[in-house]
């Protein structure tokens, strides 16, 4: 089994559905989802959250960031590292000020306007964008590894890691690899899903379960 190709194969499908959702019933998928991410406790009891800012036909998580500030959170965004091929992360309080177009156009933190975050440590609840999930908590994500590397170093605390999707984003299986970061909730527009966290993806393989 070719994983990247088995992966690209899997992206261009799920793109394909998630671009085709008519506007009005992606608005209401998306309503019904930010309540349901507000309403859960892990978020709650959250003060530094970490969130990233939609494009193209990705859940509008730009309504979960602007309600993380008005519920006092201390928000934090990625900005992507042309130079380490990694994201920075950035505490921001003012989006209108903050924020400017960055990488693909998505928008990201002005570095001189900002604060950089020292550690991801820091951040109790992360909401991580992505194309397909599966109910075990594995993700896929668009290529970059971006997530997987920020959250990957050894001997740190990772927040609590929540994905929005539109339920044809969820999959039976998702081929994985060892550097793969899975997460612990996926959010829809009809269900919460608790995953069974935290998997060992490297462990997994070796028993066969994703081969």
């Amino acid at each position: 089994m070719n994983q990247s190709n088995d992966k690209q194969q899997i992206r261009k499908i799920i793109l394909s559905l998630r671009d085709q959702l008519p506007g009005g019933i992606k608005d209401a998928h998306d309503s019904a989802i930010l309540a349901r991410l507000l309403q859960m406790p892990e978020y709650i009891q959250a003060e530094t959250v970490l969130g990233y800012m939609n494009f193209g036909s990705e859940f509008a998580s730009e309504h979960w960031v602007a309600q993380a500030l008005k519920d006092g959170k201390r928000l934090v965004l990625p900005r992507v590292n042309r130079h380490t091929n990694m994201l920075d992360l950035y505490y921001l309080d003012d989006l209108e000020s903050q924020l400017g177009s960055g990488l693909w156009g998505i928008r990201e933190p002005v570095v001189e306007r900002a604060k950089r975050l020292n550690a991801i440590n820091e951040v109790e609840f992360a909401l991580l964008p992505g194309i397909a999930f599966s109910k075990n908590g594995a993700r896929l994500g668009y290529g970059g590894g971006f997530y997987d590397k920020l959250l990957a170093p050894a001997g740190q605390s990772r927040p609590v890691l929540a994905v929005a999707a539109y339920g044809i984003q969820v999959v039976e299986a998702l081929p994985q690899e060892e550097t793969d970061i899975g997460v612990e909730w996926i959010v829809t527009e009809s269900e919460i899903i608790h995953c069974r966290q935290k998997i060992n993806f490297s462990e997994s393989m070796q028993d066969g379960k994703y081969s």
